[in-house]
């Protein structure tokens, strides 16, 4: 047997998987998806936020290497003040202090002061007032210390001169004077800045000498690498935000005005709702608005054709039930045999009118949902069709009428399902014997039309009006012949056989004879499947 396509089991499958995965991968969704955007375009300049606490890691750094410079520079200032007069102490404390902006203290043996280049001459540098910043200088300190508390930076002690000045008053000079090494001590100044001390022993005398320098320019190149870094992601915090409403709102509205349209149109409230189809959009927003007005609309049609094809069941089959039902009353009011036989006929024929107007119904109500389940096959509709008139002429199906079959030689090769196609080609053949003429002849022709296969019906009977080309295909529409047998068909056959076509992709068409004798033809177009079969 030919390979036939995919089915839609298999279809169902694997669309079912890719759900169940999407439905994996959705681990927000309960989150409304402006929510969504909105944390999708945010939460990287959140992480590049986090840079501006990454640069605690900046000013460690930059401290560590100006402990290292005020470790050397107190070593070598003590190397130089030891040995020397007092008047050289006491110039080269001033001069070294305008040189290096700081501040140099020498303690003598017995931890008092007696040398403060402050007091010598004038202050190198002096602590900013906090009460005077601006708002500025207050926005950076507040920074400053959220960005200590995250980071979880130890805490750093006040900068506050002792009430004596001695030696012992400082810690780092109290362990340089029992060691004999010098240290380091980190201090805040009342602005935030930090203050660094060195002390370092002094000769072999027990004298220490005490360095502090405000290192403003640390806390000034951190603070302005900060501010540039908040400005640019503020400003790209507001970009990106109103990017994503905007996103959202071309996205969000359109959703939830197609979401309410179809809400409408489930309660079936209102017959006219009208599903947006925003034509303006050429997105996959507009395809899917396209796509559900589209649906909208088809599943109103099959609505109001479940509705007319129930009204129409009813009216079919309350004819014969009247009928079956009068022949019945009748008959207990009849005597005589022959008549009493006559509605006896009468009765079974009702009674086989309503059994095949059952079947035929339950045939054309199954078919949709038959196809959609279906595999397709690869079939050759001309081998087919010669079968069938081989089996009709074999069960006089056909009466005295002749059926003469042209087919090419190669075969035509259709997608399909037999058994359904099958019964397109016994409906057309069918409706032909019913309309021709006694020994009329019934011409069915199969040809291939470049990506399409055709099989053409024709009879010899009265021909069928251009007016109702198209009526002869609604179910019950059945304009019989005179002497055909009232009830013998139930006017859905060629319905049936255009729906069977068209769930094949195909079509089922009525025209003029072409030699323009008297007659009609039936035509069946189909999507050929490929090359023919040998």
């Amino acid at each position: 047997m030919a390979q036939g396509t995919a089915s839609p089991m298999a279809e169902r499958t694997i669309g079912d998987r890719l759900d169940a995965g999407i439905e994996r991968m959705s681990w927000f969704h309960w989150v409304s998806l402006t929510s969504r955007i909105l944390a999708v375009n945010i939460l990287p300049l959140a992480l590049l936020g986090g840079g501006i606490f990454y640069l605690d890691t900046y000013r460690k750094q930059l401290l560590d290497e100006r402990y290292k410079l005020a470790r050397i520079e107190a070593q070598i200032t003590a190397e130089a003040l030891a040995g020397a007069t007092r008047e050289r102490q006491e110039a080269l404390l001033i001069q070294i202090g305008k040189e290096q902006s700081m501040r140099l203290r020498m303690f003598d043996a017995e931890g008092n002061l007696w040398a403060d280049s402050f007091e010598l001459d004038e202050p190198a540098f002096t602590f900013d007032d906090p009460t005077t910043d601006d708002w500025q200088e207050d926005f950076a300190q507040i920074l400053d210390r959220a960005v200590d508390t995250i980071v979880g930076a130890e805490p750093i002690p006040d900068y506050i001169e002792p009430e004596e000045a001695r030696a012992d008053s400082w810690p780092e000079l109290a362990r340089a004077r029992e060691e004999g090494l010098s240290q380091i001590q980190l201090r805040d100044a009342p602005d935030g800045t930090p203050v660094i001390n060195a002390a370092a022993p002094v000769g072999l005398v027990g004298s220490t000498l005490l360095t502090t320098r405000n290192a403003v320019d640390i806390t000034e190149t951190v603070r302005a690498a900060r501010s540039s870094l908040v400005s640019a992601v503020f400003l790209t915090l507001l970009i990106s935000i109103a990017l994503s409403l905007y996103l959202a709102r071309t996205i969000v509205l359109p959703l939830r005005s197609l979401a309410k349209a179809a809400i409408r149109v489930r309660l079936g409230r209102d017959r006219g709702v009208e599903v947006p189809r925003l034509p303006d959009r050429h997105d996959e927003i507009g395809l899917l608005a396209r796509a559900v007005s589209d649906m909208t609309i088809t599943l109103r049609e099959r609505i109001d054709g479940v509705e007319h094809f129930a009204a129409d069941v009813a009216h079919e089959i309350k004819n014969p039930l009247a009928s079956l039902r009068s022949a019945i009353e009748s008959m207990g009011r009849v005597e005589d045999p022959e008549l009493r036989q006559q509605l006896t006929d009468i009765a079974s024929h009702d009674v086989r009118r309503i059994d095949r107007l059952i079947t035929e119904i339950s045939d054309a109500s199954r078919i949709d949902a038959e196809l959609s389940r279906a595999t397709f096959e690869l079939v050759d509709l001309a081998v087919l069709a010669e079968g069938i008139i081989e089996r009709r002429e074999y069960r006089a199906e056909n009466g005295e009428k002749r059926v003469e079959l042209k087919r090419p030689m190669g075969g035509a090769v259709v997608n399909g399902v037999p058994m359904r196609l099958e019964r397109v080609i016994e409906n057309l053949l069918d409706n032909a014997v019913s309309f021709s003429p006694p020994e009329g002849v019934i011409g069915v022709q199969i040809t291939m039309e470049r990506d399409k296969v055709s099989m053409v019906v024709c009879d010899q009977g009265p021909g069928i009006p251009e007016n109702a080309r198209e009526k002869v295909f609604h179910r019950f529409h059945s304009v019989r012949p005179d002497e055909e047998d009232f009830g013998n068909h139930s006017g859905l056959g060629l319905a049936i056989a255009r729906t069977i076509a068209e769930a094949h992709d195909g079509t089922v068409t009525a025209h003029d004879r072409p030699d323009g004798t008297c007659g009609a033809c039936l035509k069946l177009v189909l999507p050929a499947a490929g090359p023919s079969l040998p």
